[in-house]
């Protein structure tokens, strides 16, 4: 049985929209849209079928079933040809048993999905995976699409960049001049892409760049396109499997653009639809204290107003106006959803702390830790419950991050987890000393 997938409006207007065109707002309300699958469809195969599937294919060598995304690729993207994909193995990420943290923190049973150990260093590479491959499809097919462009805070403008050079296509990128890290910046020009760091947030830059996606033949690749969402749904389907196909307790989500939390509900949502599983985890979104318009929404029953974001360590989730606002606030009224909150001092010491048990965090998966712990303070989550925390990128992208907070260096932060090296002279009496002093 052929196996389909189209754009829907999320407001419920009719209306079916192809997944090679370029729109990412329903035409009649001007909402977002989302991939909607022929579930009747995917039906035909049992969900031990489809759980049998999956576990053959997952990290094979037959293209392009091996990269962990395109291993469900009825669930995403069915209509891409195999030929179309654009793919650099992504998905397959560790998840990480935090035994020593987890025991810590009064927990049995604590997980950290490593999303970072990705081909550009982020979760963004699952989404984008997806886009590109599309985009190379619809050029084939004989559309013009002349480059495709992002605002982004680092991490997507460095996936963008990376498979848009993998496939040929030109890339546009929007950055806000200053506050993404070195090793962020280096990535997309690397790649080859146009970097334009404009002199305003990500709030600004993405105003821009929805300009320029308006005009003919600029193909947006932010989160709004929901193609994006297919390709980062797969970490929830993902998580799943690697539990033997069991649903863990919680799930907590650095929240920013927000377009992750809809992504990991839409995951589990189809494994319930088509009997993979039989239960839902509760999720709770972790945001950092200076971008939190979502945990003021949570707040006040849900009333949503955008913020002036103000400067964060966890840059990448410095969002004052998140674009998928709608989206995450739907899937945490059906994930029985909390929103929570974490200031600098606790971000960056949850994620030092959570270093010193074999962890490398960049400061957003510090936002989560930091949630993760005043949750089990606050007894939300349980000692026997099975957690697991999206880790979104690799610690190796914020060297600067970590190298002031070891050298307490961070304004405002005591960072109590400081680790100086200690600098002595040529001379072992002095070595065995300092080692003595510590061993």
């Amino acid at each position: 049985m052929a196996y389909k997938a189209v754009f829907r409006c999320i407001a419920g207007c009719h209306g079916d929209h192809p997944l090679d065109e370029p729109i990412y707002r329903c035409p009649v309300c001007g909402d977002l849209l989302e991939v909607s699958h022929d579930l009747d469809a995917l039906r035909s195969r049992s969900a031990a079928d489809w759980m049998k599937l999956f576990d053959d294919r997952y990290k094979r060598t037959t293209w392009p079933y091996g990269s962990a995304v395109w291993g469900k690729k009825e669930w995403v993207a069915p209509h891409v040809r195999d030929e179309m994909v654009v793919s650099m193995d992504e998905g397959g990420t560790n998840l990480f048993w935090a035994e020593r943290f987890g025991r810590e923190l009064g927990l049995d049973d604590l997980w950290v999905k490593q999303c970072g150990n990705s081909h550009t260093g982020s979760f963004k590479d699952l989404g984008m995976t997806v886009l590109i491959s599309v985009v190379r499809q619809m050029i084939a097919q004989g559309k013009k699409v002349r480059a495709v462009a992002c605002a982004s805070t680092g991490d997507t403008s460095a996936s963008l960049a990376a498979y848009a050079a993998a496939a040929g296509i030109k890339s546009i990128v929007l950055l806000p001049r200053g506050r993404v890290s070195v090793a962020q910046l280096v990535q997309p020009l690397s790649s080859g892409a146009l970097v334009l760091a404009l002199d305003t947030d990500f709030d600004g830059c993405m105003k821009i760049v929805q300009r320029l996606a308006a005009e003919a033949g600029v193909y947006l690749a932010n989160s709004m396109n929901s193609l994006r969402l297919e390709g980062q749904k797969t970490v929830s389907i993902e998580i799943v499997q690697q539990f033997d196909w069991e649903v863990p307790d919680w799930i907590i989500i650095p929240g920013g653009n927000l377009g992750n939390v809809s992504a990991l509900g839409a995951g589990f949502e189809m494994m319930e639809e088509l009997g993979l599983i039989q239960k839902r985890p509760r999720i709770a979104v972790a945001q950092a204290q200076a971008a939190n318009p979502l945990y003021l929404a949570w707040q006040n029953n849900w009333e949503f107003h955008p913020v002036q974001a103000r400067p964060t360590l966890a840059s990448a989730i410095q969002i004052g106006n998140p674009v998928s606002v709608k989206k995450a606030i739907r899937t945490l009224r059906k994930f029985d959803g909390i929103v929570e909150q974490a200031s600098e001092s606790e971000l960056a010491d949850a994620a030092a702390r959570a270093d010193r048990t074999g962890m490398y965090n960049c400061p957003h998966t510090g936002v989560a830790l930091a949630v993760l712990i005043k949750l089990v303070e606050k007894k939300i989550i349980g000692r026997s419950q099975r957690v697991v925390v999206i880790s979104t990128a690799s610690g190796l992208k914020f060297t600067e991050f970590k190298v002031r907070y070891h050298e307490r260096a961070l304004p405002g932060i005591a960072a109590p987890y400081a680790n100086r090296p200690v600098e002595l002279p040529d001379d072992y009496d002095a070595v065995r000393r300092a080692v003595d002093a510590v061993a």
